[in-house]
């Protein structure tokens, strides 16, 4: 049934939510921004920063997307030691899938050098055909970057699905007309995903392949 899989990266292939989060609330305060709560720096993850920063600070004006941006790549890739790891049963999953025929890409509102810095520091790289990121496309929800990835591969939309877990992943799926699944142990709670359709749950990432193999026999 589906030929390209598509995934979001934090919160989805990776754990790291928390360093996401305290990396935005470091830089805030060493600016002397107002400190987002960890709820709301959590609820802005899969948006691309730009779109991030100014949903955190309104008042604040876009003289702050520089600055910010800078002082987050800094705490996320060097200072902030929050443990990120990859969820259980990723990398095996992944290998199987791609082994089985899937094409795998990754949709992210991680910026380029962000998603090439964790390609190489979790060796994952290899297994993605192609990937598209915010900084040089547009931000989730707007469903442009899953366009770009239909076209690049050739797949047409109801041989994709979406994998992801904020309901900015989902929305940006279903606004391209493409099927969605939502990971529930990521970002946004169940009950958001939902709201949105998705034609499936999973509560752990091997649960894809599993439904996946089901839909193929």
């Amino acid at each position: 049934m589906y030929k390209l899989l598509i995934f979001d990266w934090d919160g989805t292939i990776i754990d790291s939510t928390q360093r996401i989060a305290s990396s935005l609330r470091a830089s805030a305060r060493e600016l002397d921004l107002p400190v987002p709560t960890w709820e709301a720096a959590r609820d802005i993850i899969g948006l691309g920063l730009p779109e991030a920063i100014r949903t955190l600070f309104p008042n604040e004006g876009d003289a702050i997307i520089n600055p910010l941006r800078e002082r987050y790549a800094y705490y996320y890739m060097d200072a902030d030691e929050t443990p990120v790891e990859l969820f259980p049963g990723v990398q095996r999953t992944l290998e199987s899938l791609k082994d089985k025929g899937y094409r795998l890409a990754v949709a992210t509102g991680k910026s380029r050098a962000g998603l090439e810095h964790v390609f190489a520091e979790t060796g994952l790289g290899s297994l993605f055909e192609t990937s598209r990121c915010a900084d040089e496309t547009t931000s989730k929800p707007d469903p442009h970057m899953l366009h770009e990835l239909l076209e690049e591969t050739g797949v047409q939309r109801q041989q994709a699905v979406m994998i992801g877990d904020t309901e900015y992943d989902l929305e940006m799926g279903q606004r391209a007309g493409m099927d969605t699944v939502a990971v529930s142990y990521g970002a946004h709670h169940l009950d958001r995903l939902r709201v949105l359709r998705p034609v499936r749950e999973i509560h752990h990432f091997t649960e894809l392949e599993l439904w996946l193999d089901g839909l193929s026999a």
